[in-house]
């Protein structure tokens, strides 16, 4: 099993690392409390990734999108519409808010979610591909926009 315990360096270098579909597939973006799970590919093909995408149960403006290697170590994440996360240090983030891997704590650690890579937070469609934009996702997969998206 890959190990989940990465350098700054690594896990700096995965997340910068251009990212790709695996194949054609079409993906339905998530109904209420639904997720999906898609497989990313790095350019050289000696990387998998997997983008997660999640959707709150009752409230349509809560959500995670998700970037993981390895498949157990989270790069990075977007939590939106949902609760406060409390940092290590005790500081304490309202929502939305953006998890990037720190060495020594994973994905553990918060911070303010950087307005010039999300412009417009309360679009979740346009915060996903903002997202993927932001980890580097060159070749995106084909997401189905649905209804309430």
């Amino acid at each position: 099993m890959a190990d989940i315990n990465l350098t700054q360096v690594e896990a700096d270098a995965l997340i910068a690392m251009e990212k790709h579909r695996v194949n054609d597939e079409r993906w339905d973006y998530p109904v209420l409390g639904g997720s999906i799970s898609v497989p990313l590919i790095s350019a050289d093909k000696r990387e998998n990734f997997i983008l997660d995408v999640s959707r709150g149960k009752i409230n349509l403006a809560k959500g995670t999108y998700q970037n993981r290697a390895r498949q157990v170590v989270v790069l990075v994440r977007l939590d939106f519409g949902g609760q406060p996360h409390r940092n290590p240090d005790g500081e304490e983030l309202e929502s939305p808010h953006l998890h990037v891997y720190r060495e020594g704590y994973g994905d553990k650690w918060a911070v303010p979610v950087p307005s010039n890579a999300f412009p417009n937070i309360t679009d979740t469609w346009k915060t996903l591909e903002d997202f993927m934009r932001f980890c580097n996702i060159a070749n995106p997969p084909s997401i189905e926009r649905g209804l309430f998206s």
